[in-house]
């Protein structure tokens, strides 16, 4: 009995690995929403949101998680952006050093706006922690559409994120 329970749970985890390996979230057609939330942490995560911002599919950008020195002007200027824009458009999050408090930062400032609907722009295997920790965080009241940054993953680091994932999921079915 405890065998095929081992096997059983053994063979869960593998389809779920799999899944989670193989078909990895796609970035998002246009679309408006109330705002944009791009969290730090890879390569063109940032890029990504931002064109989305110009293309109209919102007025508003979260960049959360941004290290306390850095600056609008800064930023502007590594991105090859006009400051106005950062001015009118664009919020640093200076609280966030992880997934977990990304979605605690998104949530205040989408609450504090009123937004209904925020696009979440993060990388392809980051995708589903994320959604899954702000969606808790901001609750049903609103609607994340998921805007994934297309990457070329290797296997140590789907393998770390698949178990952060697992580890965000159990959190929240025990409370956490």
């Amino acid at each position: 009995m405890i065998k095929r329970l081992i096997s059983l749970l053994f063979l869960v985890w593998v389809l779920g690995f799999a899944w989670f390996a193989l078909l990895l979230p796609l970035p998002a057609p246009p679309q408006k929403t109330d705002a944009i939330v791009v969290v730090t942490g890879g390569p063109g995560r940032i890029d990504r949101a931002l064109e989305r911002l110009e293309a109209g599919d919102a007025k508003r950008l979260l960049i959360s998680g941004v290290a306390r020195e850095v600056k609008p002007r800064e930023l502007a200027a590594e991105y090859g952006r006009p400051v106005a824009l950062f001015d009118c458009c664009i919020a640093l999050g200076f609280d966030a050093e992880d997934t977990r408090s990304n979605a605690t930062e998104v949530a205040a400032w989408a609450k504090r706006r009123k937004y209904k609907s925020i696009r979440l722009v993060t990388t392809d295997w980051h995708m589903r922690r994320a959604e899954y920790e702000i969606g808790r965080a901001v609750g049903r009241d609103v609607t994340i559409v998921t805007d994934a940054v297309r990457s070329q993953p290797n296997l140590a680091t789907l393998f770390r994120e698949y178990h952060k994932y697992l580890a965000g999921l159990a959190g929240g079915l025990l409370g956490l």
